[in-house]
């Protein structure tokens, strides 16, 4: 927990849209800003307020914090930083924005994560001599001359390997994944969650939660034939998004009138080799765990896992002796998609909705006190962070 205490009083983000889809002309700073403006409207903080803007983008290159904070709105003299931490880099700058006003550096932080995958730029391999072509260049790390699939599914096939996992079991959970967000959105449980960027409903709702029966998910091809588990239908495709929350320091919180809030109890990253890659948030949890003196597993009542497949949910619960139903209770990345270094921000939010926003549109539901956030990254690395319900 850091020296000081620290609240995040608000959180929102975009309907998550396939690359090429539903935000395929929108710019990261065209996504970020109106879920920006809802966040700060929604706990009373003007823009010119804000202290600093930290985004985690791993695709644009640069700073585009710094674009995004003058398209929100900011004064000139707002600083912001972009963070990159691959995956987990919208989660990250969450932490950073704790940390900073914690250490007393700064009161009103607006912290999370946007990638705008359909419209980032390309990569290019420079030529190692001038009679060789450029080449583009993967997102994944280490993936410039290997196979189209990414390292990650190959990584997520040897544990299921490990575990003996079936295509069977990592195709009913993509099913009951979709089957819990469908029940969610009936509830309206996404409602002040999701920022629409048009009066349009395809706009509230994440663009590849469609619900497939199990026959349909039977029918994918796996991306390693011929005993490949992992399809298109039970992992995570890379999608365009934003997510933010404001975070505020006790002085701040005190003044707008102590409103509900999550607080940080404490986070943890963890590194494993490549090939172990798929076990990485539960590694990090581990570690977090550890550090607080072996935490009751028990008092946490919602986990967020941004899972890269069903695979990695499964070995996640079994790993940890988790609930499967705790995890991801209105579905996860496997039915919304995973957009990249926004994908960490988006469980924070989804954290806020569960915990504070609670039983706004999703009826009696009782608000946990306790929730994990955790996921892993591209090259071998788990984030987990721990929030607990704030106490006027």
């Amino acid at each position: 927990m850091p020296p000081a205490p620290v609240y995040l009083i608000a959180a929102r983000r975009s309907a998550l849209g396939r690359v090429g889809g539903l935000h395929k002309s929108r710019r990261v700073e065209e996504l970020a800003a109106p879920v920006i403006a809802a966040a700060l409207a929604d706990c009373g903080i003007k823009s010119r307020a804000v202290d600093e803007v930290i985004v985690g983008n791993a695709s644009e290159g640069g700073n585009p914090a710094r674009l995004i904070a003058l398209s929100s709105g900011m004064s000139e003299g707002c600083a912001a930083a972009t963070i990159d931490r691959q995956c987990g880099s919208g989660l990250e700058a969450i932490l950073t924005a704790i940390r900073m006003i914690g250490c007393g550096d700064a009161s009103v932080v607006v912290a999370g994560g946007a990638e705008s995958l359909s419209t980032a730029p390309w990569r290019l391999a420079k030529p190692k001599t001038l009679y060789q072509t450029p080449h583009f260049l993967r997102i994944e790390p280490g993936t410039a001359d290997q196979a189209e699939e990414p390292q990650l599914f190959e990584a997520s096939e040897m544990l299921s390997r490990k575990l003996g996992l079936s295509r069977g079991q990592q195709d009913a959970w993509a099913l009951k994944s979709h089957m819990k967000a469908g029940a969610a959105r009936e509830r309206r449980r996404f409602v002040g969650e999701i920022v629409p960027m048009r009066a349009n409903a395809d706009e509230a709702r994440d663009q590849s939660a469609i619900e497939p029966g199990l026959e349909d998910l039977e029918k994918l091809v796996p991306y390693l034939p011929p005993d490949g588990t992992l399809t298109p239908g039970n992992t995570s495709a890379m999608h365009d998004g934003a997510a933010f929350t404001v975070v505020v320091s006790d002085a701040e919180w005190v003044r707008l009138g102590r409103p509900p809030a999550l607080r940080l109890i404490a986070s943890a990253a963890q590194g494993v080799s490549p090939d172990r890659e798929g076990g990485a948030p539960a590694e990090a949890t581990k570690k977090l765990l550890k550090r607080l003196g072996n935490f009751d597993l028990g008092r946490i009542g919602v986990v967020e896992l941004s899972e890269s497949s069903a695979a990695q949910a499964l070995a996640f619960a079994s790993d940890l002796g988790i609930d499967v139903d705790l995890i991801n209770p209105d579905g996860g990345a496997v039915v919304r998609g995973h957009p990249y270094g926004a994908a960490g921000a988006v469980l924070a939010v989804r954290l806020f909705t569960h915990m504070v926003r609670g039983g706004e549109n999703g009826g009696s539901r009782t608000r946990p006190a306790h929730g994990l956030a955790a996921l892993g990254t591209m090259g071998g690395m788990g984030l987990a962070a721990l929030f607990e319900v704030a106490k006027p």
